[in-house]
């Protein structure tokens, strides 16, 4: 695959190296870049073995508006916005007046990537670039002109790759962030290093997705690890996200498979395996918008759910000897029958607190072609033994899960896991 690498000049970007190349020169770079800071190197660079592998574009068609100088004149500024746009124009306003009342002190920058609007995104964004430059922010626009957008993990490169910011806040166009955030989030990096920093969010409208807010608020610091696997996605959400540049370079680059492929998800996982930590600052730093034209709509349940299982057989089962699945119904079976082969003989029971599923003794999965077919127990969850996939929805049992595994006094992360 090839990389348009964009290190920005005069003429603005350089086309067409291989990817390997786009590592190693981005690399050394910011590496120079940083050799006289207070902060140089800090999370470690270095070369290494993507997996999964990400899907990456080519460049053409696209333009640029620099800010004034060039980049040596510029040089490194604190922190970068990063912010894909496409069609944002009905959201622009709000936004960046929230990213112009930033009562950060250090030395900010605007990133934007336009992927390939066909509203007037870049008009309203180019209207903010005096108010934005007066208050010491500076602004570098970019974008394509190609007949389809390329996707949000392309854009999100692409504005990172024209930025120089030490230390990155990502942030959705229509979304708008508080005016402290990114002050409190970059105190947080300083003291967090190889981590993704998050914050508590605000739905607009309010109410909506209220199960999900609530766990994005109130899951604890240790909860942000133990259910990275929940059909809930990252439990740092992407749109709160700020990091180095340099864990960026580490992680990255985010997947460029365009529509329909969650980057935010697969940047998330392969985080985790690079052995970064998560971290949230516990006040309210952003207005999260909820509406039909989120990209997050066109992810398929399906491919988050196979990522979901994939990584939980990755992470967790993968090293158990054996364990039990916490649901005898509909989502308990089909993670069953989602696992590898050696995954599935691990499984020892289901277990349940329905009467009706337990007095059928067993769960015989018909679908496989051993013979005889396996039949896997069906317990009572008070017969059943430890360690547990827990496979029941989160916050909608009125307490009656979180009683049930209080009262066998069991620790999530070692004895159990949730899953849905």
């Amino acid at each position: 695959m090839r990389i348009a690498t964009a290190i920005i000049d005069s003429q603005f970007l350089s086309y067409l190296i291989g990817y390997t190349e786009f590592r190693r020169r981005f690399t050394a770079v910011f590496i120079s870049d940083m050799s006289s800071g207070p902060y140089d190197q800090r999370d470690g660079v270095s070369e290494i073995h993507i997996n999964p592998p990400k899907r990456l574009r080519t460049d053409e068609n696209e333009v640029a508006t620099l800010p004034r100088g060039t980049e040596e004149e510029r040089g490194a500024v604190d922190v970068s916005i990063i912010m894909p746009v496409y069609n944002a124009s009905c959201w622009l306003d709000e936004c960046l007046q929230g990213i112009l009342q930033q009562d950060f002190t250090g030395s900010m920058e605007l990133s934007v990537f336009d992927d390939a609007s066909t509203d007037d995104s870049k008009k309203v964004i180019e209207g903010w670039r005096e108010r934005l430059e007066s208050r010491g922010i500076s602004v570098v626009i970019s974008g394509h002109n190609s007949s389809q957008p390329r996707g949000v993990g392309y854009a999100k490169n692409k504005a990172i790759a024209q930025s120089c910011g030490k230390y990155l806040c990502f942030q959705d166009a229509d979304d708008i962030m508080l005016p402290q955030r990114v002050r409190l989030q970059y105190v947080a990096s300083l003291l967090h290093l190889n981590c993704l920093i998050g914050c508590r969010v605000q739905r607009l409208p309010e109410g909506s997705t209220e199960r999900y807010t609530r766990w994005i608020n109130t899951i604890s610091q240790d909860q942000l690890i133990t259910q990275v696997y929940t059909s809930h996605g990252p439990t740092v959400v992407m749109p709160t996200w700020f990091c180095s540049r340099n864990w960026y370079f580490k992680v990255g680059p985010f997947d460029e498979g365009g529509k329909g492929v969650p980057e935010d998800l697969l940047f998330f996982y392969q985080s985790l395996r690079q052995e970064g930590s998560l971290y949230r600052v516990d006040q309210c730093l952003l207005v999260y918008r909820y509406h039909e034209r989120a990209t997050t709509h066109s992810v398929k349940e399906e491919t988050i759910w196979k990522l979901r299982v994939d990584f939980l057989q990755e992470r967790v089962l993968n090293q158990w000897q054996s364990f039990t699945i916490w649901n005898a119904g509909k989502q308990g079976r089909k993670l069953y029958r989602c696992l590898s082969p050696t995954n599935q003989r691990k499984v020892k029971a289901f277990c349940d607190v329905d009467e009706n599923k337990i007095q059928k003794g067993f769960y015989t999965y018909e679908e496989s072609k051993e013979i005889p077919k396996p039949k896997i127990p069906v317990l009572h969850y008070k017969d059943a033994s430890a360690p547990f996939i827990i496979c029941v929805k989160l916050d909608m049992t009125e307490g009656v899960l979180e009683e049930n595994l209080n009262s066998l006094q069991l620790n999530e992360g070692t004895d159990y896991y949730h899953f849905n």
